[in-house]
């Protein structure tokens, strides 16, 4: 697994999004861009995060940052997805798992003793230049958006 660190140069991704169309690193040069990785859409925790970021929409848009969550979802079920459960950050979907090898949070995970691949809940802050400032790894995701907030704030005013 590749890792990602405070102060590296976040790694570029293009990825198709929800209701068509592609959202790139490099398209939002001059924001600051808050990616999540989450397992899997449409899963309780999964939802949670995504209506936890969507409730904290306008301080984002506020502090000049865009909300981006990214799965190995196709987009048809990531429009599925937003519909159903009334979101309102982007969804990138990463089929390819590209993006999601590329940020290391691809890897061996256990559920009741089974192993298998899978996406680790991770979020990553991003500046305007393109270099990470924070990383967020093994998400819990009560209170998470806040924190995330927060830090998108204090770089706001850095």
């Amino acid at each position: 697994m590749t890792d990602i660190t405070e102060g590296q140069q976040a790694p570029a991704f293009d990825l198709p999004v929800d209701g068509g169309g592609s959202v790139s690193l490099a398209g939002l040069k001059g924001k600051t861009v808050v990616l999540y990785f989450y397992p899997k859409a449409d899963t309780p925790g999964c939802t949670t995060e995504g209506q936890d970021f969507t409730a904290l929409g306008d301080e984002f848009a506020a502090a000049n940052a865009v909300v981006i969550g990214v799965s190995r979802d196709p987009v048809k079920k990531l429009d599925r997805f937003k519909t159903k459960a009334g979101l309102g950050v982007i969804l990138g979907s990463d089929e390819t798992g590209a993006v999601t090898e590329a940020y290391g949070v691809w890897g061996e995970k256990t559920l009741y003793g089974r192993v298998y691949m899978g996406i680790e809940r991770a979020t990553f802050l991003i500046d305007a230049d393109g270099i990470v400032q924070r990383t967020w790894r093994k998400v819990s995701v009560k209170g998470h958006a806040a924190a995330v907030l927060d830090a998108a704030k204090e770089l706001r005013s850095a």
